[in-house]
């Protein structure tokens, strides 16, 4: 992994040159891969994300757009305070770091920061994670036993000893190959943080609360959870 930097008076783009030959804010831009290809979405509930024909394989392009009540008002503006604190800068780093460390991310293809006025506007490439479906749909379609709870657990226990916060941990952002591989997807505001019992316990708690809203009630706790949680507690899958 190779990291360059792109400048000009107001976009800068951080890329991996060894995965693309060249960069430009056509990468970021649904029309440009519409040219090269069918488009297809990646889901994740904000029409933000897109499946991309990369230059060898597949890539995900993401436009960060916010959630909540912000939403209404502001859909994709952040406000500057320094592009090392940019949300495409920091996921982008953190990811190439763990990518780097072996653990189960997407690898980071190239992240844009668009500056206007006092804010800015950013987008992210990576590398598609090949044969591979988000827990929730494997929720929707799989029997729960075809569903590796343990395997899920161990690999959350591998980022959390590592101490890497997840800010936004739910069965939308694990992805599980045709292996029983486990991946975790989405760190935009994730972050290192010393390992600790309290905010470990408040990720698993947030990922509870997903499995909740996927499934009938009191089924995440009495099929799921307790063998997640074995994974976990255990490190093993």
């Amino acid at each position: 992994m190779t990291t360059q930097i792109l400048t000009t008076k107001r976009r800068f783009i951080l890329y991996d040159d060894s995965l693309t030959s060249h960069a430009s804010e056509e990468l970021f831009t649904v029309r440009h891969w519409a040219r090269h290809g069918p488009l297809r979405g990646a889901g994740g509930g904000r029409g933000n994300t897109w499946i991309v024909a990369g230059e060898c394989d597949e890539w995900v392009l993401r436009h960060y757009r916010r959630g909540g009540l912000t939403a209404h008002f502001v859909t994709d503006y952040y406000l500057w305070t320094g592009l090392s604190r940019t949300r495409p800068w920091c996921e982008w780093n953190l990811l190439a770091e763990l990518y780097k460390k072996g653990l189960p991310v997407p690898r980071p293809v190239a992240a844009q920061v668009v500056r206007r006025g006092p804010g800015y506007r950013g987008d992210l490439l990576t590398r598609r994670i090949p044969d591979s479906r988000a827990l929730a749909a494997c929720l929707r379609d799989d029997r729960i036993e075809l569903i590796p709870w343990r395997a899920i657990g161990a690999c959350i226990r591998r980022f959390h000893d590592a101490g890497v916060y997840h800010a936004d941990l739910n069965a939308h952002n694990i992805l599980v190959n045709t292996r029983h591989e486990i991946f975790v997807i989405d760190f935009d505001r994730g972050e290192h943080r010393t390992p600790g019992a309290l905010w470990q316990e408040a990720n698993l708690g947030r990922l509870l609360r997903s499995l909740r809203k996927l499934t009938s009630p009191g089924f995440a706790e009495a099929h799921a959870w307790p063998a997640l949680r074995e994974g976990y507690d255990s490190g093993c899958g």
